[in-house]
């Protein structure tokens, strides 16, 4: 039986919500797009599984390590897209952030090989990020 593209999706959040980094290199695809929001020193276009990994390391890093995806609300799949609505933290010395979000993942042959990110807030994920 062929996994579904939902349940990719829901087998890349756990992989980031346990911090799995051999599941989600396995799930990533060596070329994707991924497409960060905002205005800040993460924000825009990241190419390849590298650059995916090296911009979630200074995520972490910036956060102290407590960035996380805390809540999947809903995963709804159309053809080779599937949207997540979420809820995601961090903290790190006095600043916070807590807010609703909507991934976009496009999924061929069992691989992501883009990712959309919305944010519910961007100006206070801009300042949070800096």
């Amino acid at each position: 039986m062929t996994r579904t593209n939902v349940d990719i999706a829901r087998t890349y959040f756990e992989a980031v919500r346990t911090g799995d980094m051999a599941a989600l290199g396995e799930l990533l695809d060596a070329d994707i797009v991924w497409h960060q929001p905002g205005a800040n020193r993460f924000s825009g276009e990241h190419k390849g599984r590298g650059a995916v990994f090296q911009m979630l390391g200074s995520m972490m890093e910036t956060s102290r390590g407590t960035f996380a995806i805390d809540k999947i609300h809903t995963l709804m799949g159309n053809g080779d897209l599937v949207a997540a609505t979420i809820h995601f933290t961090g903290r790190h010395d006095d600043a916070s952030m807590s807010m609703d979000g909507v991934d976009v993942l496009r999924i061929a042959n069992g691989k992501i090989t883009e990712m959309w990110l919305f944010s519910a807030d961007p100006a206070a994920e801009d300042a949070f990020w800096g």
